[in-house]
């Protein structure tokens, strides 16, 4: 299929080649999961290359952490007007590149607008502290300073909105961009960065440097995670990735910014209104083919609805429309690739095992696109959580269990080792304050009657355990990417000690 409009729409026709049989080994083949064809194929960086770019991005710091905050916030000011003006192309690439539906992608986009105009209104908010000082004549205080190069790296199926979360606060914190993007979906990151570029000409002495996309694989992610001159590091990704990056920042006293895997979990009590429930399964289950780090993987259901829910999850299952994502009407497109469906497989394999009843997970639309991955999502029927419950597999899966007392769903809900996202359906009060409480949910977000996908920039993202610990986005996020400094000033005459210590000489 020809998606040239789409590539010239966002201003990289001249990047792409087409799937012409000129395949070279030492360049980076982009293809779109939609039919798995050739899309572009892209020179790499090399490591040299990349310490380079490092060294350009400090350069970069020396100038920017000079630039007053507000100033700092007029850059991304126009980086959110150039993403309003060329949202629907970079939209639609967002969706030819990871297979998300075209609506998904521009809501990815619309994230990106909006995390712009809240770091806006933060680069004039950047608040320290007066702290009362218990020696006479002085004052404390704590600021806040610019941290230093922030190197970004996002995974494959959110390529463009968590980059935005973090460099939109980077850039007004004072600190340059690095930004390596998932080797699956390099076009969107390029697409962004012409117009951070376009935006950078307009705001006119910004420095060479300050945002910068690098295009690679794993060994170029590992000079960024091993630098000591870059400051922080934000990592998207799988735990397994975590785990690699975050040691290898933390050997060198870096700080890092994880937001890793999710195990999403709902609760679904026997007061809950359960249209508004079963929507929200929906969305937050097959949404993006169960490619969220928020997707709803755990349906926890009470026993006395759990027949009546399910047999009506499995006739909307049964409906759901699955095809080319940038067809209208579509809500489920593609898996990311090959790899992704054979997990699918092996997970549904495992649960097969443990007993579970499975109703989809069947291979569809291969004899219209043999080289892409679609499925029919599918969902899991089990009468206690096993090990393959307890991982998080990429893909459309839905394990359903139930559950006897509140206690129980939530003793369950928390029994994974990833703490990302959750939510309770319950029209009872006690209920929804138990599960927001101290002896509820564990996770990073925690919801009532919402799924737990489709989080606001204005709270801070992440979550616990294995998700990382980290937070992006919105509240006081910002802080990872400033260094904090207490300041004392005497402005007496006298030398007193903290603590009333006495030392005479």
């Amino acid at each position: 299929m020809d998606y040239s409009k789409v590539l010239a729409a966002a201003g990289l026709d001249e990047i792409a080649r087409a799937a012409d049989g000129n395949e070279q080994n030492d360049r980076l083949q982009v293809r779109t999961p939609i039919d798995g064809s050739l899309i572009a194929a892209l020179d790499q960086h090399s490591v040299a290359d990349v310490e380079q770019m490092i060294a350009t991005a400090n350069e970069a710091f020396d100038a920017w952490r000079r630039v007053p905050g507000p100033r700092r916030g007029e850059l991304v000011r126009l980086i959110g007007e150039e993403l309003r003006e060329h949202k629907d192309e970079l939209g639609a690439l967002v969706s030819l590149e990871c297979g998300k539906i075209l609506q998904e992608g521009l809501g990815e986009v619309q994230e990106m607008i909006d995390i712009c105009d809240f770091a806006v209104g933060l680069s004039r908010q950047l608040y320290g502290l007066t702290i009362a000082s218990e020696r006479p004549g002085h004052t404390m205080r704590e600021v806040w300073h610019p941290m230093g190069v922030c190197g970004i790296i996002t995974a494959f199926n959110f390529p463009v909105a968590p980059w935005c979360w973090n460099a939109a606060l980077a850039l007004v914190c004072g600190d340059p961009v690095l930004w390596k993007p998932s080797e699956k979906t390099p076009l969107t990151a390029l697409a962004t960065q012409r117009l951070v570029e376009r935006a950078m000409t307009r705001f006119g002495d910004a420095p060479e440097g300050l945002s910068q996309v690098v295009i690679g694989t794993a060994d170029v992610g590992e000079v960024i995670a091993s630098s000591r001159d870059v400051a922080v590091v934000s990592a998207t990704g799988s735990t397994r990735m975590g785990e690699q990056v975050g040691t290898v920042v933390a050997s060198r006293f870096g700080r890092c910014v994880l937001e890793l895997g999710g195990n999403n979990a709902m609760i679904v009590a026997p007061s809950a209104d359960r249209e508004m429930a079963l929507r929200a399964i929906v969305f937050s289950a097959v949404g993006t083919a169960g490619q969220r780090c928020t997707s709803l993987r755990r349906l926890i259901v009470h026993e006395d609805i759990r027949d009546d829910l399910v047999d009506r999850l499995r006739a909307v299952y049964a409906d759901l429309p699955i095809g080319d994502p940038l067809d209208e009407g579509v809500l489920v497109g593609p898996l990311i690739d090959e790899r992704a469906y054979d997990q699918m497989q092996s997970a549904l394999d495992r649960a097969r095992a443990d007993g579970g009843e499975v109703t989809g997970g069947e291979r569809v639309l291969a004899d219209r696109h043999a080289d892409a991955w679609y499925v029919r999502p599918a969902i899991v029927e089990l009468d206690a959580p096993t090990d393959i419950v307890r991982a998080e597999t990429f893909a459309p899966i839905l394990y359903v269990l139930p559950y006897r007392d509140l206690d129980e769903a939530i003793a369950m809900h928390n029994d994974v080792p990833q703490g990302l996202s959750s939510c309770i359906f319950t029209t009872d009060v006690r209920e929804a304050e138990t599960f927001l409480s101290a002896v509820g949910s564990d996770c990073g977000i925690a919801n009532v009657n919402i799924g737990p996908s489709g989080a606001e920039i204005g709270g801070a993202f992440g979550g616990e355990k294995d998700t990382g610990g980290g937070r992006e986005s919105g509240s006081d996020a910002w802080k990872a990417y400033m260094r904090r400094q207490t300041i004392t000033v005497n402005y007496s005459r006298e030398l007193p000690l903290a603590q009333g210590i006495r030392f005479e000489i």
